[in-house]
């Protein structure tokens, strides 16, 4: 084995030169210029802190380069794939919680994982089982549920997230008509706005990094974010104290609980593997499922609790010591001055702390950004969460494998270069592993840094590692400046990002192509939005429509009664609209003789017989069989007695030489008999004509296949 399929870097450096460094790095420098705002954006989407995008776009971007196949494929977070970690993690825990943030860094683990072991069994293949018409379905539907999942940071309201994406849709709608933040509001319109400009008529730049830039300084000066601590007796509206205090307790119940809980299970663990079948074992499950049943409860009512908080507003006036005093908005009174800000408190996934209380009277920024690269370290594998979300595991790898090797072929038809489906799969199943080392979450190729990738000029996967340098940069030296970034700008780039997913010209080339595409696409499509967040049903839908259409048409195989058209081809009598030889029966079987359909021509050929009165023989043309079975064979063999008990003759043309094969090895090639097995349809024609005709001129040249036969030498033609 060459060195060079175990390590597929090592073609890199063959003939490698300073003008190729010189491109990897451009294009290296290019790429990073639209990752560093994007990775923030698609981490955010992930339910995670935003400079975890940042973390994913390290590490695995130099692996997935390393081991992939391709030259120019740029790895990374992406829109569909951060929606559908946020989708495995959201019932697991609460976004943005450590535990979240554990389950995200294992997920990874579990996808590159699954690619990894599909590289390896050469499995590439696996990908045809997403038709592109389910894909195309889900991807326009995850496309605008991305778009609306971020309408809350464009208004700069918080909502709770409803049971199904279109109620969390209303809750923000409903919020954004009484609570909406005016200034996060003209941010997010004006970043869209200059990103659309920007790539309209000065596309050269990279226009996502200006608006950063220019959207960053924008909050800085004018003081965007206006956060201040405060004592829980600088409220003074005594029910949003009773339910600070609450609150907080619920919190503290709920920790306590949920830690005794896990010990709780580790001990029946224990005691299930020490084969303790005892009262004391069922007293501790017991504990257990009410213990579950009360955490439950209580996550419902600190949710119930966060809702109501969330909802409170508040007008602040300055007291002559100097601090504010904060009453319920509307309720202030009227010989004070209100400083002309409407704040809020800060409700996290954890206690308040009545002495350290957030109240916010402004934006919400990206914030403090850990200076830096992630620190090494194994993720924590745990067997039970990582079953829990393994069918989702297994469609992110999937659908993210689906678009990554998508990206690389349609790069490749560019370039020339040979792209492995098998290769691409060990690369980005390392990636996303040795990523999960490095504090990522799951990755996948990108298209639009991929394209900037290939477009300026890059050679080799050494762009990658340009890429990669400039994130270590950034992570090191320019946090600080990150931190006033508006979470609106991200949710304008997310939009902006995903417009180009929802393509509605493919429902319709999927329906003119075959109406039953274009109804897998959209009952996918419809599927997907209605179920959201629950995103596997809608792919689940497709995928299943989709089996059914296949063995319904594996189950009816094609079969076209063919006769002469005016320019002396054999063509579809039905399709257009020709009359056909009485006395033999032209049929042309597309698709595979098997148990299914065998059936299906056994009824076709008794049709023709019932409305043929003077038919004398079938000519089975067989160019278009590609395969049969054993049982296939069984159900012809009867077929053709059948239709010879009845006094009708019955020929096969043009068997390839599979079938042929199990025709031999089978009593059937006996059966039809070798006089009756024609090369081609022209041999079984011309001999059979005059056998089958009545006798008597005219009989003969009333017969459309009368111009088939051989005029001054033998006539061409076609099958359609």
């Amino acid at each position: 084995m060459k060195a060079s399929n175990l390590f597929p870097f090592l073609r890199w450096f063959k003939n490698y030169n300073l003008n190729y460094l010189k491109l990897d790095t451009i294009a290296g420098i290019s790429v990073a210029l639209i990752v560093i705002p994007q990775s923030m954006a698609y981490a955010q989407l992930a339910g995670l802190p935003t400079y975890y995008g940042l973390y994913a776009s390290f590490l695995p971007t130099i692996f997935a380069s390393l081991f992939g196949s391709s030259n120019h494929l740029s790895t990374g977070p992406t829109a569909v794939v951060s929606l559908m970690t946020a989708v495995a993690l959201e019932p697991l825990a609460t976004a943005g919680s450590e535990a979240y943030i554990t389950y995200a860094i294992l997920l990874a683990f579990t996808v590159g994982i699954f690619r990894l072991s599909l590289g390896i069994l050469k499995l590439g293949l696996v990908i045809n089982f997403l038709p592109l018409t389910v894909v195309n379905g889900y991807t326009s539907a995850a496309a605008i549920i991305i778009a609306t999942s971020q309408l809350s940071h464009i208004f700069g309201v918080y909502v709770t997230n409803g049971h199904y994406h279109y109620q969390t849709v209303m809750n923000i709608i409903n919020s954004a008509i009484q609570y909406t933040h005016t200034p996060t509001l003209i941010i997010g319109i004006l970043s869209f706005v200059l990103m659309f400009c920007l790539k309209k008529f000065i596309p050269k730049i990279p226009f996502i990094l200006a608006v950063v830039v220019i959207m960053t300084l924008v909050s800085w000066i004018i003081g965007f974010e206006h956060n201040i601590k405060i004592k829980i007796d600088a409220i003074r509206y005594t029910p949003a104290v009773k339910m600070i205090a609450k609150f907080d307790k619920d919190m503290e119940l709920l920790d306590i609980n949920s830690s005794e809980r896990a010990s709780l299970k580790e001990k029946i663990k224990a005691m299930k593997s020490a084969d303790t079948n005892s009262v004391e074992l069922l007293d501790e499950e017991y504990y257990a499922s009410l213990l579950g049943i009360k955490i439950n409860k209580e996550k419902h009512e600190t949710h119930l609790l966060r809702e109501k908080l969330n909802d409170l507003k508040f007008q602040a006036t300055q007291l002559p010591n100097g601090s504010l005093a904060f009453y319920h908005y509307g309720k202030l009174p009227k010989n004070l001055k209100d400083d002309g800000r409407i704040w809020r408190i800060r409700v996290r996934n954890s206690e308040l702390n009545l002495d350290n209380i957030t109240m916010m009277g402004g934006g919400i920024v990206v914030g403090n950004i850990p200076r830096g690269l992630p620190s090494l370290s194994i993720p924590q594998i745990n067997f039970a969460v990582c079953l829990d979300f393994l069918p989702m595991a297994a469609i992110i790898a999937l659908l993210g494998f689906m678009e990554t090797i998508s990206i690389g072929k349609r790069i490749a038809i560019q370039t020339g270069q040979k792209i492995d489906p098998n290769q691409e799969l060990i690369g980005q199943g390392i990636a996303n592993i040795v990523g999960a080392f490095g504090q990522s979450y799951p990755v996948s190729g990108s298209f639009s840094r991929s394209a900037v990738n290939f477009q300026t000029g890059a050679k080799t996967g050494v762009s990658s590692f340009v890429t990669s340098v400039i994130i270590v940069i950034v992570l090191f030296f320019f946090t600080p400046f990150l931190y006033y970034l508006p979470k609106a700008v991200l949710a304008s780039i997310i939009m902006m990002a995903v417009i180009g997913l929802i393509d509605f010209r493919a429902f319709k080339c999927a329906w003119e192509s075959r109406w039953y595409d274009g109804v897998i696409s959209v009952v996918t499509f419809i599927v997907t939005l209605s179920f959201a967040p629950h995103l596997e049903i809608g792919i689940g839908t497709g995928i299943v429509l989709s089996l059914i259409v296949y063995l319904y048409k594996s189950m009816r195989p094609r079969i076209v009664s063919l006769s002469m058209a005016p320019d002396f081809s054999l063509r579809s009598s039905e399709r257009f609209n020709l009359q056909e030889c009485g006395y033999i029966s032209v049929l042309r079987v597309e698709g595979s003789i098997f148990f299914a359909s065998s059936t299906y021509l056994e009824d076709k050929i008794n049709d023709i017989m019932l409305n043929k009165k003077k038919l004398k023989h079938f000519l089975i043309v067989c160019n278009g069989v590609n395969d049969m079975d054993f049982t296939g064979a069984c159900a012809l063999e009867s077929i053709i007695k059948k239709v010879r008990t009845q006094g009708y003759g019955i020929s096969f043309s043009g068997i390839n030489d599979k079938v042929l094969h199990l025709l031999k090895k089978t009593n059937l090639f006996n059966t039809i008999g070798k006089e009756n097995i024609y090369p081609t349809m022209n041999d079984a024609l011309d001999d059979l004509f005059f056998k089958t005709h009545e006798k008597g001129a005219t009989n003969i040249l009333a017969c459309p296949l009368m111009n088939y036969l051989p005029k001054n030498g033998e006539k061409q033609f076609e099958i359609n």
